[in-house]
């Protein structure tokens, strides 16, 4: 038997106790003593939540190896303090099929770093015009349940309902990329307004996220499915969900960390780096996402992890490809914009980052309370460790990473995933942990 104890972390941010884990299963929380021949966690001081979601990664295997691997991503997410990421399907090819999706499974089973989660296409080879294989995806032994043609936007209203009516039996989720391309075609990259204007950027406008999401959420309700918006980056987006859900509409949302934190006047230097579709808004949608992610209104943090070789984002910046890292750092960005300032809590933490997105995207398993059999999915936070982003040290094998050079506060020093450590900082430098080995019977360490 494999048995792992976790000792005084500090329970969604409150008070301290000890976990037992054996077999991948939490068996004890309190005081424990070790059984013989245990790992220990010495997770004094540390804040422990159930382990991260992501909702929204780029792993690019099969066909951008160069960018990303499902090992090369499965490290970093494990490295953010991920136990599950749901890896989108604008691959090569296409995760279209149900054969595309049991391949991406098993990769990410080989690894074993985290559980990779195939996201299935909505249209076959992304197009837009004739809808996937969802039924055989959803039945495949990937058990697909969340579809999205991100990158693209299902814009043809006829195609998204028939995608709302036909995942609705068995209980999936259309994820949407919210742009109508007629109001902000291929070309846009920069927020429409004064500072795309200044830098002669073709302009994004809010509108063009605003009206899909508007009419994605009607749809919903004629279907009676459900409808998850992806990468929310307006407050008139924010307007938009808040009204269906009054309406009951069944529809969640969610935003980047890089959403949350930087906006547009990040591109005055023409930095490919800032360069992401959606783009970055001004400063008062930022204030307008924060609110809503604190009131529930957005449901879930997601990185949108969209890794991508130098020789594709190292361009001018028109031509450049959109995207940025986030799966090391979003817990941290989330800590310093959301918990430091007093918009969230621990607790608020591990439901936006954890509970929310598990239940969206029907992970039963993931995102369960820290208790006595439970799945053995944990992240260890020390909340008062500084950390300096260096793009060089990533797990990523890209380096398109945004926070290069800033400050963040709020740390993952460990990741467990089904009972295993698949993250663990003990050797850096600074650290507040150490794993050791229970040599005696019933000894505590």
């Amino acid at each position: 038997m494999n048995r792992l104890v976790i000792r005084g972390a500090r329970l969604l941010g409150t008070e301290s106790a000890d976990l037992l884990v054996e077999d991948g299963v939490i068996t004890e929380v309190g005081s424990v003593s070790t059984p013989s021949g245990a790992e220990v966690l010495d997770a004094d001081g540390l804040v422990a939540l159930p382990g991260l979601v992501d909702l929204h990664v780029h792993l690019r295997e099969p066909g951008r190896e160069d960018a990303e691997t499902i090992a090369t991503g499965s490290a970093a997410a494990a490295a953010g303090g991920f136990t599950a990421v749901f890896a989108m399907a604008n691959t090569s090819p296409v995760t279209d099929t149900a054969e595309a999706a049991e391949r991406v499974l098993d990769l990410g089973r080989a690894c074993g770093l985290t559980e990779v989660v195939p996201v299935g296409a909505v249209t076959k080879g992304l197009e837009g015009a004739e809808l996937a294989e969802l039924g055989l995806m959803a039945r495949s032994r990937a058990q697909v349940r969340v579809f999205s043609d991100d990158g693209h936007c299902v814009h043809d209203a006829r195609i998204m309902r028939r995608a709302l009516e036909y995942i609705k039996p068995f209980g999936g989720v259309i994820s949407q990329h919210a742009q109508d391309p007629r109001l902000a075609g291929r070309e846009a990259c920069c927020h429409e307004g004064e500072v795309s204007g200044r830098l002669g950027l073709p302009g994004w406008p809010g509108i063009a996220e605003e009206s899909i999401v508007a009419r994605d959420v009607m749809l919903a309700r004629h279907t009676g499915s459900r409808v998850h918006v992806a990468h929310v980056s307006t407050a008139g987006t924010v307007e938009v969900i808040r009204w269906a859900k009054a309406q009951g509409i069944d529809v969640t949302a969610e935003v980047t960390p890089h959403h949350l934190a930087l906006t547009t006047d990040l591109l005055l230097g023409y930095d490919p780096v800032y360069k992401v579709n959606p783009p970055l808004r001004p400063a008062e949608d930022v204030e307008a996402l924060r609110a809503a992610l604190a009131d529930g209104t957005i449901d879930a943090v997601a990185t949108d992890h969209a890794p991508h070789a130098r020789h594709d984002k190292e361009h001018a910046f028109v031509d450049a490809a959109f995207g940025m890292l986030g799966l090391e750092t979003a817990l941290s960005v989330v800590s310093d914009v959301m918990v430091r300032p007093g918009l969230l809590d621990w607790a608020d933490v591990a439901r936006v980052m954890s509970s929310a997105p598990a239940r969206i995207g029907g992970l039963a398993h993931q995102g369960r309370e820290l208790a006595v059999g439970s799945p053995a999915h944990l992240t260890l936070v020390d909340p008062d460790r500084e950390v300096t982003v260096d793009a060089t040290a990533s797990r990523s094998r890209s380096r398109n990473n945004p926070w290069h050079g800033r400050t963040l506060r709020g740390a993952v020093l460990a990741t467990v995933h089904r009972g295993r450590v698949t993250h663990d900082v003990r050797n850096g430098a600074g650290t507040r942990r150490e794993l050791t080995t229970a040599t005696t019977s019933g000894a505590d360490l």
